[in-house]
């Protein structure tokens, strides 16, 4: 059977190209407080391979022969919410299923309805694990996936339950229990509908020994993994794709896999296994990700909406400050969603080149279909290209006579004229070329690079064109200055051949026409045209 690149549910060593999930945390130090009948926490964003992980530990303890390990997810249980009867009966069917699936035995199955009868709810699961250990000829290993899905009191009760048979183990509890989610156990905030208040997890599950992690791909497990490909088709990558793809993904191993699918699988043209996948090929690939908002993508996009996601992502697209003035609670939550990366304690960013392409599309989706413009208004009808300067006196226009009424209904209003401006752009853009962005906190600007392909024949063809959008500080000239000097670095960086800096003016008592204006600068013997809004 022919392997494949897998974007669906864990990793299956015999159907999927991968990298064996044991070498993918430190196998060492698991083993290692197992032995010590250790309780910790495994987590790592969605779909980064935590759930492969576990089920490759529990075959290799249960072949080892030392322990007898069970792997149970219990998001079936998150439905119960605050009915701990319900939700707690629910963990314990799940246990008991797959105790028939994994170990093809019964124990549980046979007694969980009778516990489940003669105990509290708030005692039913421990009694059934207590039983269990005491029953077993030897020492249990549970491996308890999605724990952070369960709600309020019945994450509650499961944590407690657990914690409350943790001095009695291993003879009358599991040796060795690990709880793996999204988020690590210490920063659960559980709303507690019994007391009505909030509980931290450390509270209730202060057992915890070690928080594990489960890390992005290397740029080296990248090429590792799609050499896999080459090995079994013949089908060969150039080599500029392994920072390319580590560069688009942030080394997120859903996305990875997804680009090399969508290249060597869903464009029927590189099922010729002849063709060389090239970095071309691979932005292709991104392209349709992004557009067809794959579940991973769509995941994701739906925690734009809450207000904790809100608070932290709109100072990054304004690039404003530092995380000051942000909590740590709702900085760590986007960390564990894997929506941002902190790389220093005071600046965070957005953690991959896609998920900064998708969040302001995402954001600005519905101001796209209510902004008509015709691309064909802009392309030059001898060469092709865009007349770049007509496209962005129009936006001036639009921006002075709907920003007011559109900014006022954005979510992220605060961060809404870049917001609008891209969102102006990417709609005359598409079909037609590419916006790649850069934002990060603390940098005061948004970088856009447009590539304009003019030529349909020949995408070797392409009109590069910056963009530095900056929101004047203090004054203009200091603003100006400052942002000649930013997109002048912008232009080298990116080998452009067109140059716009874009101010965008707050200030409530100036009117339109002291906003507006379009100026032509020489900086350093380079042509920047500025247009203040």
């Amino acid at each position: 059977m022919q392997k494949f690149f897998n974007t669906a549910g864990p990793m299956i060593l015999e159907d999927h190209y991968t990298i064996p999930p044991l070498q993918r945390w430190d196998f060492e130090e698991v083993l290692s407080l197992i032995t010590q009948k250790r309780y910790f926490v495994l987590h790592a964003p969605r779909q980064t391979g935590k759930t492969s992980a576990l089920l490759q530990l529990m075959h290799y303890l249960n072949k080892e022969g030392k322990y007898k390990t069970l792997y149970v997810n219990i998001e079936t249980a998150q439905t119960a919410r605050e009915d701990v009867d319900r939700g707690i009966r629910t963990v314990m069917s799940a246990l008991a299923k797959q105790e028939g699936v994994s170990l093809q035995e019964d124990y549980i199955q046979q007694h969980w309805h009778e516990i489940s009868e003669q105990n509290p709810s708030d005692q039913a699961l421990n009694t059934l694990l207590a039983l269990w250990a005491q029953n077993s000829e030897k020492p249990i290993v549970l491996l308890l996936d999605e724990v952070d899905a369960l709600v309020g009191d019945t994450l509650i009760s499961v944590l407690r339950q657990i914690r409350a048979g943790y001095g009695d183990r291993p003879r009358s509890f599991p040796h060795s229990i690990i709880l793996c989610g999204v988020r690590d156990v210490r920063d659960y905030r559980i709303h507690s509908g019994k007391s009505n208040e909030i509980i931290t997890g450390g509270s209730a599950f202060n057992i915890k020994a070690e928080s594990l992690r489960l890390g992005n791909f290397s740029q080296s497990e990248i090429e590792t993994l799609y050499s896999q490909h080459t090995e079994a088709t013949g089908q060969e990558f150039v080599r500029e794709i392994y920072p390319y793809v580590y560069e688009l993904t942030g080394g997120q191993p859903w996305l990875i896999n997804a680009l090399a699918y969508e290249a060597c699988f869903r464009m029927k043209e590189n099922r010729d296994r002849s063709r060389t996948i090239t970095k071309e090929i691979i932005e292709k690939a991104k392209e349709n990700l992004i557009l067809r908002r794959d579940t991973h993508i769509d995941q994701l996009l739906y925690k734009l909406s809450e207000e904790r996601v809100q608070r932290v992502i709109e100072p990054i697209l304004q690039n404003e400050g530092s995380t000051d003035g942000m909590k740590e609670e709702d900085v760590q939550y986007l960390i564990d969603l894997g929506l941002i990366t902190r790389k220093t304690n005071k600046k965070v960013s957005i953690a991959n080149t896609i998920y900064q392409e998708v969040i302001p599309r995402e954001i600005t989706s519905g101001l796209q279909y209510g902004i008509h413009q015709d691309n064909n208004w802009y392309i030059e009808s001898n060469t092709g290209k865009l007349d770049f300067v007509k496209l962005l006196k129009a936006f001036q226009e639009f921006y002075r006579e709907n920003s007011e009424h559109w900014l006022k209904g954005m979510q992220y209003r605060e961060a809404g004229s870049q917001l609008l401006l891209q969102a102006f752009l990417q709609r005359i853009i598409n079909g037609g070329g590419m916006i790649d962005r850069e934002y990060g906190l603390g940098r005061r600007r948004t970088d856009l690079f447009i590539r304009w392909f003019y030529d349909t024949k020949d995408r070797s063809k392409i009109q590069k064109i910056v963009v530095e959008c900056k929101l004047i500080h203090k004054s203009k000239e200091k603003t100006l200055a400052e942002g000649l000097q930013q997109t002048l670095d912008y232009k080298d960086k990116c080998a452009g051949e067109e140059a716009y800096l874009i101010l965008f003016d707050k200030a409530e008592n100036k009117s339109w026409q002291e906003k507006t204006y379009l100026e032509n600068h020489f900086y350093q013997e380079t042509e920047i045209i500025v247009l203040g809004m």
